[in-house]
């Protein structure tokens, strides 16, 4: 079975200038190119875009809905982890769970020679 992890990013609202770009949609297309190319390279497979609603604070008291527009690129877990498929991937991944225990604390350090200073008191 194919196991997935998604990432969910806000789309870009305006293009990056360029001097190969002149118009906003080139501008605009470079952004998403560039972005879509960048995630790519990490093993990222863009899968859509969605247009959410979203309930927004406007003054103390009152809410207003907006939409966001959301890219969503999700990638397998097998070729993340250096997994094979068919592999158990809770017992392959437990190992890095123990490593990653809590450290050690070492022996308190010895307090400084001398009188220790009084507290709350005025000399």
């Amino acid at each position: 079975m194919q196991r997935y992890e998604y990432k969910v990013l806000p789309a870009p609202r305006r293009g990056t200038k360029a001097r190969d770009a002149k118009t906003t949609e080139d501008r605009f297309a470079l952004t998403l190119s560039t972005l879509m190319n960048d995630l790519g390279r990490d093993g990222w497979e863009y899968q859509r875009s969605e247009t959410l609603p979203c309930d927004e604070r406007s003054g103390f008291t009152k809410t207003k809905t907006t939409e966001q527009t959301m890219l969503i690129f999700r990638r397998e877990l097998n070729a993340v982890a250096g997994l094979t498929p068919g592999s158990d991937t809770v017992s392959l991944l437990r190992p890095l769970a123990a490593e990653a225990a809590a450290p050690r604390l070492g022996p308190a350090t010895d307090a400084p020679a001398g009188p220790s200073p009084a507290l709350g008191r005025a000399e």
